[in-house]
């Protein structure tokens, strides 16, 4: 048996469990460890493992798991909280860190209050709105406002990749139905062929949006910075807010512009719940 020491975090409610990998030499199989330490019953409980490494390109390298097991590329408030982990565990002393991701190096600025990171701006990036890259199986260079047949139901959808896919859905009312029946079909719809994260979002003004998400891998999570940094592009596309917006989810807020540089920024909290030590049985 090998014990694991942990900490979970959480962005919004979006909650993981970071090991620190850059001192540690633990012998795991890190997608089967996901699927047994992100249970809420028999595990720790979280949405997924986060794993953090040293970086020949960066200053830490960032590995996500999902729930299920299956490896992300990105993790928009994952990535927020590893940045106050690494600070706060004393593997540095910079407040601006340029992380490797599965999506490319992410430069994020933590917030302090003080000596305490409360959270932290992210660079997410330039938006891929290439059909072929994000990618989605559909004749057309960019899916902006396209429809979807779900069984007997059709919806109009935008699909952006922050690095991950995304599948943005407005309607005038976000239900349970929608997002934990209609998500997961969604998620694993043959037009995705690497399956796709679910936004259901709700326009409330031209600086405010609420949303839910069905994440590929996950399930429905309290929120989601990929996902929210996706609606953030899809409503500018489809001219229903301008480009500086307020995505409220079940967790909290996210700040997000569309910059004029074409990049996503991304503003919110981070926050640790807890350390512990898992026991893993190999």
């Amino acid at each position: 048996m090998e014990k694991i020491k942990f900490t979970k975090m959480h962005g919004t409610g979006n909650d993981y469990v970071y090991i620190d990998m850059t001192i540690n030499y633990y012998n795991f199989d890190p997608s089967e460890l996901a699927k047994r330490i992100s249970d809420r019953h028999f595990g720790v409980g979280s949405d997924g493992l986060i794993l953090v490494y040293d970086s020949k390109v960066a200053d830490f390298r960032m590995r996500i798991f999902n729930a299920d097991g299956s490896e992300a590329e990105m993790c928009g408030n994952g990535i927020r909280a590893f940045a106050k982990f690494c600070y706060d565990h004393r593997l540095t002393s910079k407040k601006t860190l340029n992380i490797e991701t599965g999506a490319g190096i992410k430069t994020v600025e933590m917030i302090m209050a003080g000596s305490t990171v409360t959270g932290a701006r992210v660079d997410m990036g330039v938006p891929e709105l290439d059909s072929k890259k994000i990618p989605v199986s559909i004749d057309k260079s960019h899916v902006v406002n396209e429809e979807l047949a779900v069984d007997d139901r059709t919806f109009k959808f935008t699909a952006v990749s922050m690095g991950n896919p995304h599948c943005v859905i407005f309607v005038d009312s976000i239900t349970d139905e929608l997002v934990k029946v209609i998500g997961p079909k969604i998620e694993s719809h043959p037009i995705f062929p690497k399956k796709v994260n679910v936004e259901f979002a709700k326009v409330l003004n031209s600086g405010h949006v609420e949303m839910r998400v069905w994440e590929r891998g996950s399930g429905e999570t309290m929120s989601c910075g990929t996902g929210a940094s996706a609606v953030a592009v899809a409503c500018a596309l489809n001219k229903k807010t301008g480009r500086n917006i307020k995505i409220h989810l079940a967790g909290g807020q996210l700040d997000i512009t569309w910059a004029e540089n074409s990049h996503v920024y991304m503003t919110g909290p981070a926050e640790e719940v807890f350390e512990g030590v898992y026991n893993y049985k190999n």
